[in-house]
Parts: structure tokens; sequence; C-alpha cells
């Protein structure tokens, strides 16, 4: 086995140590958030929506917070490590190694992956007896679950390496990425909303996620899942481009 793989392994299980040393942080805190979404609007709107014929609405809203807690620990995973690592002053341990540019993002996202697959999971085994759910293409589910978790750490990477402070990771979380996970239909169809943002809709790539990643339950949704599917792996494709010109150029690394 060469040097470069024995360093990606190594990079990846260091990252895996890390957000699970901290699991009830990293994966048990989330899972009680989302159950809390899930008791107050579950409570608020059941009986009061019908999102798609035959599906109650706390049925319809436990995908959308499967997918949520999976995108935003993805997110969570890769930046924090990263601006951890520049605070600290340790991000010269994985520069220095022979570790190519593809095998740093790899290692990041793929740790990130599975950060947010167990949460996603957990989310799901607890969520999952206050609705009667059915499977409809699972495929999709895994494909989507993949895919969007991949493409919030790619994100993560990005902010990390931006960032400089935790302030500044914190704005990028909190003007970003929350506001366009919740406006991705999350709580809610893109059809209920008016025409005008619905059309806004369409300009989030999250809500391709998300639509998908429902579709897989119910064989319903607002767009095909193919279109989602062909929006989520080009966004994926630009994401993974730019984190890898940041750090070819070493961008905010090497001072």
């Amino acid at each position: 086995m060469s040097v470069v793989s024995v360093g990606f392994r190594t990079l990846f299980y260091k990252e895996m140590l890390r957000f699970w040393k901290v699991a009830t942080q990293t994966i048990a805190a989330p899972i009680l958030t989302a159950m809390l979404y899930l008791l107050i609007f579950g409570h608020v709107l059941e009986g009061r929506v019908e999102v798609y014929p035959g599906v109650s609405y706390t049925a319809f809203l436990v995908p959308g917070l499967v997918m949520m807690s999976v995108l935003q620990n993805a997110f969570a995973n890769s930046s924090s490590s990263l601006i951890q690592s520049k605070i600290t002053g340790n991000l010269v341990f994985i520069l220095l190694p022979p570790l190519s540019h593809w095998e740093i993002l790899l290692a990041y996202v793929a740790a990130s992956v599975v950060r947010g697959l167990a949460v996603g999971a957990g989310v799901f085994a607890i969520t999952a007896w206050f609705a009667h759910l059915s499977f409809a293409a699972p495929l999709w589910i895994i494909v989507f679950a993949i895919m969007g978790a991949a493409i919030l750490g790619t994100l993560g990477v990005i902010a990390g390496i931006w960032a400089d402070k935790f302030d500044q990771l914190a704005a990028f979380q909190n003007f970003l990425i929350m506001p366009a996970t919740f406006l991705a239909g999350v709580f809610y169809s893109i059809h209920s909303l008016p025409a005008f943002w619905q059309a806004v809709s369409h300009f989030n790539p999250f809500f391709y996620m998300i639509d998908g990643f429902r579709h897989g339950f119910f064989g319903q949704s607002d767009i095909s899942p193919w279109t989602s599917l062909a929006i989520v792996c080009a966004f994926f494709a630009v994401l993974a481009a730019v984190a890898i010109n940041l750090l070819r150029r070493g961008y905010k690394l090497r001072h």
C-alpha cells in the first residue's frame, strides 16, 4: 500500500475519531433537536395540512427532518474541523504529508458523509415511530442522502478554508446554510407557496436534495427526481472544483 493511501486513511480515521469522541454533542444533540421539531410541528399541523394525497403531515415531515439533519451535520463536521486546525495551528500536520489535494478533500468529505448519515439514521429511527412511512424507491433515498452529505461536506471544506475565526464560520452557517435548508421544503411543499416564491425556490439547490430524498419514501415529489439528481450532481461538481482549487492554491492555509 502506498504512503499516500495510508495518509488518506489516517486523515479519514482522524476525522472520524474527532466527532465520535464527542458523540453526545455531534450525534445525540442533533437527534434531540429534530425530535423537538417533529413534536412541535407535527402536533400543531397534523390533521390540518395534507401535502400529498394519503400522506399525513407527520409522515411528510419525517424525511425532511432526516435530510435537514444529514445536511447540517455534514457541513458542521468538515467546517469545524478545518477552522479548529487553523486556529490551533495543527493544520501543518495535514499539509506536510504527501497527500494530494483530492485525498485531503475526499478524507474530509467522506468523514462528513459518515457523520451526516449517522445523525440521519438516528433521526429516522426516532421519528419513524410517530408516522407510517413507505419506501416507494429506496435507491433514491440512499443516493440523495449520500449526495446531499457529500455536497455539504464539500461546502464545509470551502467554508473552513475561507473562515479565519469561529465568528465567520457561524455567519456562513447562520446566513447561508440554515436559511437555504429551512427554505428548501423541509416543512412544506413549494406548491403551497405563491408563484413568485415557487420560482425562487427552484434556485435553491437544497430544495432538490430534499425533494429527491422525499420522493424515495412516497414516490411523489414537486419535480422529477431525475431532474433533481442532475442538478445535485452539477452542484457537487462545481463545489468540488472550487474546493480543489482552494486547496491547490493554499488559500488561507499556508501562512
